[in-house]
């Protein structure tokens, strides 16, 4: 069968690439090596992960914050095989989502691992063993990641487990010990430390969150030690092993003391690494960068190999699902001769815990590095009245603004709703707008948004009203 185009993976950025090479007029196959479209993202990954991230706040609230609204309570208690009966049921509405768009749009679909036999031949190994070959005019590898493991510690999948694993547990841990401390660690984390759990967090580097700003990172550690988490950070993990039912963990302190802690799991989140396996890349001529594993690309996200291209966590850049949609949609309206762009410092980067954490454009610490004059506007969510109503006041939302121009640089939130805050931001530095532009757009009240607002009043000329 002769294609325009073949999508290999359908996760976030190969299924949006697909429809819209489909929408654009070209006859379009996507490759799936599982059951369900989807990926890791909808699969075992974003959408799993915010439906027991909400089912868990739902109890936590249950249990401690509803007295306060006036609603009582008697024998709360966690239902573990229905919390993940729903997080199934609300994964497979998503898949099935995916399933009608690629009928809706006429995408032919293929269920296999994909390979290359030459630049325009896909071999596809079916899960029944038998194999098929389809050709196409450009391929787009869209393959997505997989959980990084470190050498010296096994993952045994029952005790100690990656997310895909702490995404089915029937039990709430009495003890998890979390071996990092970034976005995936910390949501799951968060999930079990809700429901009951003890969770220690072992990270590598001296902060949470290190990629983001310095400031949320420790606001967040703040926030959760107050829900129970313990931190160990700057320790350095040397080994695990699993005795029946407990998983004893080894690692060294900052000043090289052996330490150790027992738990009933222990959830590896290392990070991810790019899943360029079985490709056949060789057969193309193509190899992977020796660090993450990651397929050189240039501008137009086209390998070495004419008509060739790659997307999302297979190249460089975040590992996020909406930079893999961007791209998405990059390569295809690329491959019908158009000229798009993707601004790569506006993409955000979140992390669902509550209170959520959002971030767009450049950090303090980036702009130091830069040498680049900023000026900086803060507001507390203390002092915000949507969230005294709501009673989500831990957080902030914190503005940087070229100290010539005023031109908003970088938003850094942490409190109630970011995740869906941080779209302003993006709207306003896409358009390059000044802090003084959004002080003087209208905001609702009472929202969370209004904090916002208030932060870029405080950056010109510290005119914020409410603190």
């Amino acid at each position: 069968m002769q294609y325009d185009v073949i999508v290999i993976g359908s996760g976030p950025g190969g299924y949006v690439a697909a429809i819209r090479c489909a929408q654009l007029g070209l006859k379009t196959a996507c490759i799936e090596k599982y059951p369900t479209f989807g990926g890791t993202c909808l699969n075992v990954g974003c959408i799993p992960s915010k439906a027991l991230l909400d089912s868990s706040e739902h109890y936590h609230n249950a249990a401690h914050t509803f007295e306060t609204h006036g609603i009582q309570l008697k024998d709360l208690k966690v239902n573990m095989p229905q919390m993940i009966k729903r997080k199934n049921e609300v994964v497979a509405s998503n898949t099935a989502g995916i399933t009608y768009l690629f009928k809706k749009n006429k995408i032919t679909s293929y269920q296999g691992m994909g390979s290359f036999v030459d630049k325009n031949t896909i071999k596809i190994k079916k899960p029944d063993g038998s194999e098929e070959t389809i050709t196409g005019k450009n391929v787009i590898i869209a393959t997505g990641s997989k959980p990084s493991a470190l050498p010296f510690l096994p993952i045994d999948k029952k005790r100690i487990i990656t997310s895909t694993e702490a995404l089915t547990l029937t039990e709430v841990p009495k003890h998890m010990i979390l071996i990092g401390g970034g976005v995936i660690g910390l949501e799951l984390g968060s999930v079990y430390a809700r429901l009951g759990a003890k969770v220690s967090v072992i990270e590598f580097m001296d902060g949470i969150i290190p990629t983001m700003d310095k400031g949320l990172g420790k606001e967040l550690q703040k926030v959760l030690t107050k829900l129970g988490m313990e931190f160990y950070l700057g320790h350095k993990v040397t080994g695990a092993s699993v005795k029946g039912k407990e998983v004893t963990v080894n690692f060294d302190n900052p000043k090289g003391e052996k330490m150790e802690l027992k738990g009933d799991y222990c959830l590896v989140a290392v990070g991810r690494v790019a899943y360029t396996d079985s490709l056949g890349l060789e057969n193309i001529g193509l190899t992977v960068e020796e660090r993450g594993r990651k397929i050189t690309v240039d501008e137009h996200l086209e390998t070495s190999v004419k008509g060739v291209y790659a997307i999302g966590d297979v190249v460089r850049g975040a590992m996020l699902a909406h930079k893999a949609e961007d791209e998405g949609t990059f390569v295809a309206e690329t491959i019908a001769g158009q000229k798009p762009h993707i601004n790569y410092s506006l993409i955000p980067g979140v992390v669902y815990t509550w209170p959520e954490v959002a971030s767009v454009g450049y950090t303090e610490e980036q702009l130091k590095e830069k040498g680049v004059k900023y000026k900086t506007g803060s507001f507390p969510f203390k002092a915000s009245g949507r969230a005294k109503a709501s009673g989500d006041t831990d957080g902030f939302v914190k503005v940087l603004a070229d100290s010539t121009t005023d031109e908003i640089l970088g938003v850094h939130m942490i409190g109630p709703r970011a995740a869906d805050m941080i779209a302003e931001a993006v709207v306003a530095m896409e358009y390059r707008a000044s802090a003084e532009d959004i002080s003087r757009m209208s905001h609702a009240h009472p929202t969370y948004t209004e904090a916002m607002r208030e932060a870029c009043l405080a950056a010109t000329e510290n005119r914020a009203i409410h603190i």
